[in-house]
């Protein structure tokens, strides 16, 4: 069956782990660390990558950046195709509040109209 889209959710049917949980860790509670864990990561290198002066160490960083960012990316693609990651639809009106909300923050900076040199 293809994603199903029930009120505003976005998934595919679950395939399952099973209505019973102990406390062993099953394939989703897996996959759930891994993509925390990816999360993580990819914050903490995104920091490194602009914090690092030395050109050779950016470059490697920023390889590794991407390296795991790229590993995150198909973690979700698998729990999504899975059924065990959901998105929420976002509505017309909820879109255009927040690009109304973002275009008023314009406002808010310190140079406005002047080109940066």
């Amino acid at each position: 069956m293809p994603n199903q889209q029930n009120l505003g959710m976005i998934k595919n049917p679950s395939v399952g782990t099973g209505n019973v949980k102990g406390p062993q860790l099953n394939d989703r509670d897996i996959l759930n660390d891994v993509l925390a864990t990816q999360k993580y990561l990819t914050d903490g290198f995104n920091i490194f990558a602009r914090e690092a002066s030395y050109e050779r160490l950016h470059g490697v960083t920023m390889s590794v950046l991407n390296e795991t960012h790229q590993a995150a990316r198909d973690t979700y693609n698998l729990m999504f195709k899975k059924g065990w990651y959901k998105l929420t639809s976002a509505t017309r009106d909820s879109v255009d509040q927040t690009q109304q909300q973002f275009t008023n923050y314009q406002s808010q900076f310190p140079y406005q109209n002047q080109e940066l040199h």
